[in-house]
Parts: C-alpha cells; structure tokens; sequence
C-alpha cells in the first residue's frame, strides 16, 4: 500500500464523513441563527429558548435523513473491507 491509496481513502472518508454531517448541521445552525435573530429582537435571553428548537430539528433531522445516512455510511463501509484483500497483497 502506497502513500497516495492512503490520501486517496482519507480523501474520500472525509468526503463521506462531510456528506453525511452536512444536513445535520446546516439545519441546526438555521435554526440556532433563526433563534438568534428573534431573541434580539425580542430582548427575550432564555437558554433553553435556544436549547429546545436545535434538539427538535436534530432529531427531525434524523428522522427524514437517517436511512440515507445509514445506508452511506454502510455502503462505504462495506467498499473498504472488501478492498482490504487489494490493499494488502
């Protein structure tokens, strides 16, 4: 096993690893920056006022987006055990 097969698997399971956090993430930043904006408007500082909405998203979140991130995730897996025999010898 080379050098560039070692950057080239690190390359794309940060790929994967990207793609599958992305969603996740941008909605609870949306969310988290929506919360934000309405609470300097409103004067209204309540640490759960922020706290609550961002878990409700993360676990709709996971709810819609789950199986395909499961199922990326597994799939990836699944390439690089049976690429251990090609690496190896």
């Amino acid at each position: 096993m080379d050098s560039s097969l070692v950057f080239t698997i690190g390359q794309e399971a940060l790929t994967i690893l990207l793609m599958v956090a992305a969603p996740m993430l941008l909605v609870i930043l949306a969310v988290g920056l929506t919360i934000s904006v309405l609470q300097a408007a409103t004067q209204l500082h309540e640490s759960t006022l922020s706290f609550v909405p961002k878990i409700v998203a993360g676990v709709v979140v996971l709810l819609v987006a789950g199986p395909w991130m499961i199922t990326t995730l597994v799939e990836y897996l699944r390439r690089m055990l049976q690429a251990i025999p090609s690496m190896v010898g």
